[in-house]
């Protein structure tokens, strides 16, 4: 009968533990070895309200490019009409251009300019074609980059926070992989991606087992983007981790003694 009462007893301790095995993360597990696939093109980023842009103009002719570069520093001028650049140290250095609620920037001499909706590259010709047909500058240079590119990464992630891009691209896969990869908990075919589109916010739900990941409208990620990984169960706090490993230690303790007792009286 005690033998009987041991064997349940350790059995029972078996079955809970294979139950809490965690489970293998396996991403596009559809894919086939050495076969070539098509790549989508890679959508351009639109400009969207409360991003910020960092403009620099330059020209053959220094002078001609300092009224437009307030951000870049202070400007000496020589006797002979020379104008040299000075870097500017300290907390206002590269702050950038802010596009307000009304999808404007304000910009040196060019004075308000509607950017939102725009891609970078179309900012850029636009500015460059008013310096042209002004008659302000002919050859002018335009580099525009997107300052303030964050994606929040929550849910079933290895390090749940927001992620600075700082190149202006970055893929689902790749801020899954920033993040620390996906928790044994993760639901893979539930990796939600919330975007602001059109005055609204609008979720996409992705399957990283899938290639058709590629072909997700959230797989090229955007600014303001949140990436949610629905957990399979609800996330354990560290104290129910700490209570879960000491009951597992405590059960384990308890099936050894009462085997060396039985084992002890025959």
């Amino acid at each position: 009968m005690k033998n009987s009462v041991i064997i349940i007893f350790a059995s029972c301790i078996l079955a809970f533990a294979s139950c809490i095995v965690p489970k293998k993360v396996v991403y596009l597990k559809d894919m086939e070895a050495n076969k070539v696939y098509n790549t989508a093109l890679v959508p351009p980023l639109r400009i969207q309200k409360n991003d910020r842009l960092s403009i620099q103009v330059t020209s053959k002719n220094p002078e001609l490019a300092a009224p437009f570069n307030p951000d870049g520093g202070v400007y000496n001028v020589s006797a002979q009409g020379s104008v040299t650049a000075v870097p500017m140290a300290g907390p206002n250095t590269n702050k950038g251009y802010l596009v307000d609620q009304d999808g404007n920037i304000e910009f040196p001499v060019l004075g308000t300019i509607n950017v939102e909706g725009l891609t970078l590259d179309g900012v850029r010709d636009m500015m460059r074609d008013r310096l042209v047909q002004e008659k302000l500058i002919s050859d002018a240079v335009i580099k525009i980059e997107l300052m303030n590119l964050k994606i929040t990464m929550m849910g079933a992630v290895g390090a749940v926070g927001v992620l600075d891009v700082p190149d202006s691209r970055i893929t689902l896969l790749e801020a899954i992989t920033r993040s620390g990869g996906l928790t044994a908990n993760a639901k893979t075919n539930k990796v939600a991606v919330i975007r602001e589109e059109a005055g609204g916010r609008k979720m996409y739900l992705n399957d990283i087992e899938k290639m058709d990941v590629f072909n997700s409208p959230t797989y090229y990620l955007q600014q303001n983007d949140i990436v949610y990984v629905e957990p399979r169960t609800g996330e354990m706090t560290p104290r129910e981790t700490m209570t879960l490993t000491y009951f597992g230690l405590i059960t384990g303790v308890a099936t050894m003694v009462l085997t060396l007792l039985n084992l002890m009286r025959n």
